[in-house]
Formats: C-alpha cells, structure tokens, sequence
C-alpha cells in the first residue's frame, strides 16, 4: 500500500431501532434494508443466526484487505482496506429471521465504481456454494 486515505471510522454503525445505518445517498454504499439504488438483495439462510455468521467470517477472512473487527452470534462488522491507496470501506452483516442484512460502504469519495456492490454479490456467491 503506497499511501492511507482511510478516512475516519463511522460512529453510525451496528444495528439501532432494529435496522443497519441507511445509506448517505452517494452511490459508494450499498444497504439491503434501503430502497432505490443503494438496495441490494439481503443473503438468505437456514439454521441458527450463528451458523450463518460463523461461514461469513471464514469468507469474510479469506478476502483480499479484509480484517473482521467485531463479531457476535448475529452480527459481524469488518474493514477492507484497498491495496494501493489504502481506502476502507466497511461491511456489516446482521442475521435475523433467515436473511443476513448487509450494509458495505466506502469511508471518503463520492463513487466506488460499484465495489461495495460486487464485494456484496462476491460474498452471496460465497455463501451460497
């Protein structure tokens, strides 16, 4: 990594009133429990939250820049950092009645020329084999 432009860690993060942090509006996060175009399909499981979890950590830890901060039976929060520049976008999951919510976004810029995106899609493929 040639330089650090990791930004500042969200204070926003976790689940509060029963739901992720919403998206700011720009187009570099993603968040299955918002509408129009940061939506994104949440990941469907069966069997017990922590199960689900437990799979998308080893996946999460198998990922290029990634790092998991945070994980609970039913929630994981994890950074991944990019190789030359050194963004950090942050990822978290909540798994709750059979779907994994999911919220990925990037911490500086406006676009992320649909990273967070294709992180996300990366991660059901993943979990789904």
């Amino acid at each position: 990594m040639m330089f650090k432009l990791t930004g500042k860690r969200p204070t926003n993060l976790g689940t509060q009133s029963g739901r992720l942090a919403p998206c700011p509006g720009s187009p570099n996060c993603v968040c299955s429990q918002d509408q129009g175009a940061s939506a994104i399909a949440p990941l469907r499981f069966s069997g017990p939250p922590a199960a689900a979890i437990a799979k998308l950590s080893g996946i999460i830890k198998a990922m290029p820049g990634a790092a998991v901060l945070e994980e609970r039976a039913d929630y994981l929060r994890a950074e991944f950092s990019s190789g030359f520049f050194g963004f950090v976008d942050d990822l978290e999951l909540w798994a709750k009645d059979a779907a994994v919510q999911v919220r990925s976004a990037s911490r500086l810029g406006k676009s992320d020329f649909g990273v967070n995106r294709k992180r996300v899609e990366a991660l059901r493929s993943a979990f789904s084999a």
